[in-house]
């Protein structure tokens, strides 16, 4: 058994190429195929070919067996063998006691005589049979067959050329064996060439695989292949890599992202904390006046105040992101929300000295109202924060079947270097002037999170000393909708 389990280790290794497996699998099966019906060809219809040969001439030697025990004389059977050789083309010979009669015929057969004088020949029984095939000098194949009769004692020899259906039936044969080798060469051929045409394209791809494992995802998998199955294969390995790459790209940004965050909230953090901290360290100083005590304590209110604006904030982008069923839309009336807002902020321009206007036909929209409404919050406060001078200007108008609203202000406008980052979490253009305003640097970011989440976009231009613009787009909503709406 070990010699066999070497064998079959040997033949088929535990690991290989897998154009080896597929060829050896091909080998064997076909192998196997192509030895059982060439040994069927070879072996049973090879002995079934020599039988019915050997059947067929018996029967022939008895019938002109059955001819000679009918002559009534020697004379008599010698002119009926002489006759029916000519006839036949047969080689015929008769043996009765010693006595051999013959036609002569030309030397295109072997001697009749000497097949006689075989012992096989010399020893059979009445009844029995002798059959034996040969090649003449030229190589022409002869059949001889002697019967032995058993009632007149005679033994008849035929000797004549094989016939020729039995003679193709062997080529035939020969013909169908060769063919088969042919056929299992030229299949291991085919097999080698179609494994290589597979495999091929299955190192390239698993080429690109090493490489993808070892971190380069920029390679594109290119096969040379017809196979359908191979090719979709390679896009989808590259559409994979792609998306790796993706995210990893995005991975890597949010790593990044969160790192600053991190940073910013504990900055953010820390410094009302601090404050907080010193003031009432210093309202516990017995030497304290009752004005500075009240300075302090509104001071460290504030830092408070600031840090709890800070917390609600970073709760609601957390919110934003995590929860979409928050946005929760409805028909409702933009200039009225509008106009509501302005109400809340004007004490604040009006500190400042600033025009706010906010005035607006009445126009229909479909958006989360409150979540709007935190968005208008924003961008106007934003707007008179950044603005010493000048007007604030909340306006909207329809666009096909969107409404583009936008925030105006005359302000001191933000350079280009800031535009593209000013949604970032913490990200000010002015850190100094935003921190003594209590501001948490998230409003931006809040804005563009809510209108992701309705699906809208944010987008701003500004140049400097002149001022700044925001606007994005809300569905508009159509008042005979409203009316039956309400019906």
């Amino acid at each position: 058994m070990r010699w066999l389990t070497w064998l079959l280790r040997l033949i088929f290794p535990p690991r290989a190429s897998t154009q080896t497996w597929m060829f050896l699998t091909f080998a064997l099966f076909v192998g196997m195929a192509v030895a059982g019906v060439g040994l069927y060809v070879v072996f049973i219809v090879g002995a079934q070919i020599k039988e019915a040969a050997r059947d067929t001439h018996i029967d022939q030697a008895n019938q002109v067996a059955r001819l000679v025990e009918q002559s009534s004389s020697d004379s008599s059977r010698a002119l009926l063998v002489a006759d029916v050789s000519d006839l036949t083309g047969l080689h015929i010979i008769v043996a009765s006691e010693g006595v051999v009669q013959w036609n002569e015929k030309p030397d295109d057969f072997e001697s009749a005589r000497a097949w006689m004088q075989e012992p096989g020949v010399q020893a059979l029984e009445p009844g029995d049979d002798y059959f034996r095939t040969a090649r003449t000098a030229n190589g022409d194949r002869v059949v001889f067959v002697a019967v032995a009769r058993p009632g007149s004692g005679f033994v008849v020899g035929v000797e004549q050329e094989e016939r020729p259906l039995l003679t193709v039936a062997r080529n035939m044969q020969l013909t169908l064996v060769l063919g088969m080798i042919m056929a299992f060469l030229m299949a291991l051929v085919g097999s080698w060439i179609a494994s290589d045409r597979i495999t091929k394209p299955l190192s390239a791809i698993r080429r690109s695989a090493e490489h993808v494992t070892e971190g380069e995802l920029d390679a594109v998998i290119r096969v040379d292949t017809r196979s359908a199955e191979i090719q979709d294969l390679a896009k989808n390995l590259d559409r994979m890599t792609e998306s790796y790459r993706e995210k990893i790209d995005e991975l890597e940004r949010l790593t990044r992202l969160q790192s600053e965050f991190i940073g910013n909230v504990s900055h953010e953090v820390r410094n009302p904390i601090f404050a907080i901290s010193g003031y009432l360290e210093a309202l516990g100083s017995p030497k304290l006046g009752d004005a500075m005590r009240r300075r302090y304590a509104a001071k460290g209110l504030l830092n408070l105040e600031r840090l709890s604006n800070l917390f609600n904030d970073l709760i609601e982008i957390a919110r934003l992101e995590y929860r979409e069923d928050l946005i929760k839309p409805s028909e409702f009336d933009l200039g009225d929300l509008v106009e509501e807002v302005g109400e809340m902020l004007r004490p604040k321009a009006d500190e400042k000295g600033l025009n706010l206007i906010v005035a607006n036909p009445p126009t229909m929209v479909r958006a989360d109202r409150n979540r709007i409404r935190q968005v208008f919050i924003n961008l106007i406060e934003n707007a008179i924060a950044y603005s010493d001078e000048g007007t604030v200007r909340c306006r909207f108008r329809r666009r096909l079947d969107k409404i583009r609203i936008e925030v105006v202000d005359t302000g001191r406008g933000i350079g280009e270097d800031h535009l593209a980052r000013i949604f970032e979490r913490f990200y000010r253009v002015d850190p100094d002037r935003s921190r003594k305003s209590g501001g948490t640097g998230l409003g931006l970011s809040i804005v563009k999170q809510i209108l992701q989440a309705h699906g809208e976009t944010i987008r701003v231009e500004s140049t400097l000393g002149r001022g700044t613009r925001f606007w994005f787009e809300l569905p508009f909503v159509e008042e005979v909708a409203e009316v039956e709406a309400m019906a």
